[in-house]
């Protein structure tokens, strides 16, 4: 009786070993599969559309130097939110137009300002979905530095501020001086 017991719990354990086993083999297979998608988008053939394979290609299009089609490839990733590639996609597309408002060094950056603002959406959107995202935290802010924005309680003192210090032309009006 007793050896029986452990007959079937030592065939127990093989038949768990062996479903383990398959899987294990089902995901390698699946995992070189998508390894040689990758391989061949990153050379220029894209043959398949899996996210991986079109994230391989835009990073590959993003050393190139092909700004447009890197930047669509990272925004078209980006809008499928079901994917693990999505926020990846995000944070590489604001780093490509950080990058690009950037050829010109820091002086040039007030005539890339559009490019930085479209970086900032980009680090924002990525700390939407994941706010533990330190890399997005550090270029939003350096993006901040680059070109800051003026909150709106600011903006409204500094033009009542304007507003009272015009003097009036009409007669009777009171300038008062401090």
């Amino acid at each position: 009786m007793r050896r029986r017991a452990v007959h079937l719990a030592f065939g127990a354990v093989a038949v768990a070993f062996a479903a383990f086993s398959i899987v294990e083999a089902v995901r390698l297979r699946e995992a070189r599969e998508v390894n040689a998608v990758i391989a061949g988008a990153s050379q220029g053939t894209l043959e398949s559309n899996l996210p991986e394979a079109r994230f391989s290609q835009a990073m590959q299009l993003a050393k190139d130097g092909d700004y447009e089609n890197a930047l669509k490839a990272y925004r078209a990733l980006g809008r499928e939110e079901g994917t693990r590639l999505s926020t990846s996609a995000l944070y590489n597309a604001g780093n490509l137009q950080l990058r690009e408002a950037l050829k010109e060094g820091p002086e040039g950056a007030v005539r890339s300002l559009p490019l930085i603002e479209l970086a900032k959406q980009s680090y924002r959107a990525v700390l939407r979905r994941d706010p533990e995202s330190w890399d997005a935290r550090y270029n939003l802010e350096r993006a901040l530095w680059l070109a800051p924005e003026i909150e709106s309680s600011v903006s409204d003192r500094i033009r009542q501020d304007a507003e009272s210090r015009v003097m009036s032309t009409l007669q009777n009006a009171k300038s008062e001086l401090p």
